[in-house]
């Protein structure tokens, strides 16, 4: 990534127009993504086998639940279907014609039992890139795959026991992803063109008192907005430095992932979890699980799709 000199401003937040828009108690609410195509945010629970919907316009909601664990959702160019992060690997799958068992398309990770897929997202040219994790969260099993729109995965990263993003920063010439047990964010040099990954280095370090680095997205300034299991809130940071430079506090601890909505793409959509939390810590937290909404300044991107094989 190259200094330029100058640095991202601020963003405004409007703390006034957080609302919690769904306050379904997901176990581990994750995986939210905007559909510009059908006016829908899309999220999922991943311990209950669940995605979710609700229509902006008219706030109606939609719960499906599938046969396995699903993690993390993308849209595709030219099909109405998603791609979704299964356990056990990619598949399509329509919210129109519901199939709670879709067969799999792409198997990017066969031989360890014990890992699930978690965090995903295309990059600008249509390629999935999704991370594994061990699902007890303890064993360094976890990798990071990329998928091309022809099915054809390679294996770019190991040995983490949770991932979690990625994104593109720098115009996508840099990429970051989350090594979430190691509090860590990596930032690599990345070709666009190719897809390919140089050599990794620190971006973020988070202080015990944060909690751990979790999802992400990028705005249109190209800040990053983090989100922080255990803290309570999501983070925007300068792309280059990792500077803080706002702070969105949530009235609940673990945050996972957020993404921006909405047609003007100005509404901040985050989702959280209340898997772990003892009764103590959900009679503090009774929106723990729900997902979250607030308005911010500065628009955000839409998310890349699927490209056609």
């Amino acid at each position: 990534m190259t200094e330029t000199g100058s640095q991202p401003a601020a963003p405004e937040v409007d703390i006034s127009s957080m609302r919690c828009v769904w306050n379904g108690q997901a176990r581990l609410g994750e995986g939210v993504l905007w559909s510009p195509r059908r006016q829908q945010v899309f999220w999922v629970d991943i311990l209950s086998c669940q995605i979710h919907a609700l229509h902006v316009a008219t706030g109606t909601h939609h719960a499906w639940r599938l046969s396995e664990e699903v993690s993390a959702l993308a849209e595709r160019e030219e099909s109405s279907e998603l791609l979704i992060a299964m356990r056990s690997g990619l598949a399509h799958w329509s919210p129109d014609a519901h199939t709670p068992a879709p067969p799999i398309w792409v198997r990017p990770e066969t031989g360890r039992t014990g890992n699930r897929f978690n965090d995903g997202a295309c990059d600008a040219k249509g390629r999935f890139w999704v991370g594994s994790m061990d699902f007890d969260c303890q064993k360094a099993t976890g990798a990071l795959y990329r998928v091309t729109p022809d099915g054809q995965s390679a294996r770019l990263e190991d040995g983490f026991p949770v991932t979690n993003g990625p994104v593109w920063v720098d115009e996508g010439c840099t990429m970051l992803f989350t090594d979430t047990a190691g509090a860590t964010v990596f930032a690599y040099p990345f070709d666009p063109e190719r897809g390919t990954l140089g050599p990794r280095r620190v971006w973020l370090q988070l202080a015990p008192e944060d909690g751990l680095p979790d999802g992400m997205t990028v705005d249109a300034a190209g800040r990053v907005w983090l989100c922080h299991w255990g803290g309570g809130c999501v983070t925007c940071r300068d792309p280059v430095s990792a500077r803080e430079l706002a702070r969105v506090e949530l009235p609940v601890s673990q945050v996972t992932r957020c993404a921006f909505g909405d047609d003007d793409l100005r509404t901040l959509y985050v989702t959280t979890a209340r898997e772990g939390l003892n009764e103590a810590a959900l009679a503090r937290e009774p929106m723990a699980g729900g997902l979250f909404a607030v308005r911010v300044s500065q628009a955000g991107v839409a998310p890349a799709r699927m490209a056609s094989s």
